[in-house]
């Protein structure tokens, strides 16, 4: 498989860490869109939210018991986006589910 979320995720491609657990790892987006931008994927590869079953639906969970741990860690109390983007017209660049934490100013309401 060549997955460059997987590969991050290994190290074998370098990567900012901002958490890790058993299930899941979280760093730095290398092209942020707002000042604070993190990318949460869980470690094992599932491919987009289209995807998310009764089998792996633990890990996802884990991921949204800690993204607000990750959002207090990254001084983001006033509020923060959640996004997770499917297929090519949602315009999901990696086809592994991640999560954008997106904070750090007043994010704009248009999501088009």
């Amino acid at each position: 498989m060549d997955c460059l979320f997987c590969a991050i995720i290994k190290g074998d491609i370098p990567s900012s860490k901002v958490y890790e657990d058993d299930n899941c790892y979280a760093f730095l987006d290398i092209n942020p869109q707002a000042p604070t931008h993190v990318l949460v994927v869980p470690k094992a590869h599932i491919a987009s939210a289209d995807e998310i079953n009764a089998e792996n639906s633990q890990t996802v969970a884990n991921i949204f018991k800690v993204i607000p741990e990750i959002a207090s860690q990254l001084g983001l109390g006033d509020g923060y986006r959640i996004v997770t983007n499917i297929g090519e017209n949602g315009c999901q660049s990696v086809k592994h589910l991640h999560f954008h934490i997106l904070g750090g100013k007043k994010l704009s309401e248009n999501m088009a």
